[in-house]
């Protein structure tokens, strides 16, 4: 077996379907078709019972805060992941729920010629749903496969409560998992009449060109344009962890908190949607730093450790848009703190439209709205600031989330829910008291501009919205 069984949950108790038709992967969030456990264990399940394998994917109209940035980011890597399924063998469905009437049972129906169901274990957002409530409805074996840690998710039994408590046991499994995964080999090829005519006319044909008229016909927000800075798919990752390699790993430890540097990988959306692995990035990082001798602790720490502390965290919290995840001494600060006068005050509106006094924190938001994603450090600070103007504690939460569901690339992620829930104490230590944070660590513009090189960003910024062109574009 290709997969490691610590990787594997199977989320019901049916039995095999003994006359079936083919082997279904249901791919919701590993949108690859390299370095993915999931689609190997299918794969091996296929080669096994002497079947054919299919790969079903779906883009639907109903999700929340659906627009055309993240239509078009994962319509963006359709077609290469098509063609890459193609050629080794396995059958590809996708299809595009444009309209709200339109069908959105095709999961059930091709299930019911499949022997199995294999997905994507992700502990957070639609995935993270559809594997609770699934299993029960589908009448075959249910399998959710970890492709997004490096470590599976499973390895751990409870929830870490910093990084300091995870690092050691990362550390020590480490060895074991961080290899890299074999292409998958099918010995029966997919043919289309495995399905029958009545589903196959469901199946949506997703070329390059046609992308923005398949965006723009679906019934989602068209007020949310596409990123300026990225487009999907896993050739697209590639570029990215290539230029990182090439021009940026040899400064991260030193300018990776450095905005306007550009020293970070970027690759987080690519990350979240799937497009690439965290198990490929770390090989090639891994690879080339030791032919060019270069240090990558520092990236593999954030790649690894704190990301997949994360993953952890989501894995293990009832609800990570909630307060009641936080340790005590977070909520009992809040709530000492909870009618401390606010020095500004804006609204949900004003924060989306990036109209605040602060001119760092509004490149920040305008960051956001433009390419889909802020700088990690800066985003700490995008939070504390929200935090500062709004009315309450649970205001502001709620503010973060939404900023993030509707516009960032990375959202809906355990790294997104942890990273906001950072900024009200989650992972971090008790700090010298002070007004409305309380205990909680403060930011502040006056810290930014000693550490940081706020201006060349503010420029940077500014430019991107003027002219609508990024020169970071890859």
């Amino acid at each position: 077996m290709n997969v490691q069984p610590e990787r594997i949950r199977s989320l019901n108790e049916a039995p095999f379907r003994e006359k079936a038709s083919y082997v279904l992967y249901w791919c919701q969030s590993s949108r690859r078709a390299e370095s993915n456990h999931a689609l190997a264990h299918a794969a091996d399940l296929a080669n096994e019972s002497g079947l054919a394998l299919l790969v079903y994917e779906g883009l639907t109209c109903s999700y929340p805060n659906a627009n055309d940035r993240l239509h078009t980011f994962i319509l963006d890597a359709v077609p290469e992941r098509a063609k890459s399924l193609k050629r080794v063998g396995a059958g590809h469905f996708f299809y595009l729920r444009g309209k709200k009437k339109d069908p959105d049972d095709l999961l059930y129906k091709l299930a019911a010629k499949a022997r199995c169901v294999v997905t994507d274990d992700f502990p957070v957002f639609i995935p993270a749903l559809y594997n609770s409530r699934v299993p029960a409805k589908i009448g075959i074996p249910y399998l959710a496969v970890d492709s997004s840690c490096i470590v599976p998710m499973n390895k751990h039994e409870k929830r870490a409560y910093g990084a300091y408590t995870i690092r050691p046991k990362m550390h020590r499994e480490l060895p074991g998992y961080l290899k890299p995964l074999s292409p998958i080999q099918l010995k029966h090829l997919w043919r289309d009449d495995l399905i029958p005519e009545t589903l196959r006319s469901h199946r949506t044909e997703i070329t390059a060109s046609e992308i923005p008229a398949f965006v723009a016909a679906c019934e989602i927000d068209h007020t949310i344009p596409p990123s300026t800075t990225f487009t999907g798919g896993s050739a697209q990752a590639r570029k990215h962890l290539k230029l990182f390699l090439e021009q940026r790993l040899r400064r991260y430890a030193n300018e990776s908190n450095q905005p306007s540097k550009h020293a970070t990988s970027e690759l987080s959306p690519y990350l979240h949607f799937g497009h690439i692995s965290a198990l490929e990035v770390a090989l090639r990082v891994e690879e080339y730093a030791k032919e060019h001798s270069l240090l990558p602790d520092k990236f593999l720490e954030e790649l690894i450790v704190r990301r997949e502390l994360a993953f952890n965290f989501a894995r293990f919290a009832e609800d990570v848009e909630s307060f009641d995840v936080l340790p005590d001494w977070c909520k009992r600060t809040m709530s000492k703190h909870a009618h401390d006068k606010r020095p500004e005050h804006y609204t949900a509106a004003q924060l989306a439209k990036a109209e605040t006094c602060d001119p760092l924190w509004n490149a920040t938001q305008k960051e956001l709205l433009l390419r889909g994603r802020i700088h990690g450090y800066y985003r700490m600070y995008w939070g504390k600031k929200i935090i500062e103007w709004s009315p309450t504690y649970e205001e502001a939460l709620r503010v973060m989330i939404h900023l993030h569901h509707v516009y960032a690339l990375d959202g809906r992620d355990p790294n997104t829910y942890t990273n906001i829930l950072w900024c009200f104490g989650l992972h971090d230590r008790p700090w010298a008291e002070r007004p409305i944070f309380g205990q909680l660590r403060y930011m502040s513009f006056d810290g930014m501009k000693r550490k940081t090189d706020i201006d060349a960003y503010i420029k940077e910024i500014t430019y991107l919205e003027r002219t609508g062109k990024d020169p970071f574009r890859i």
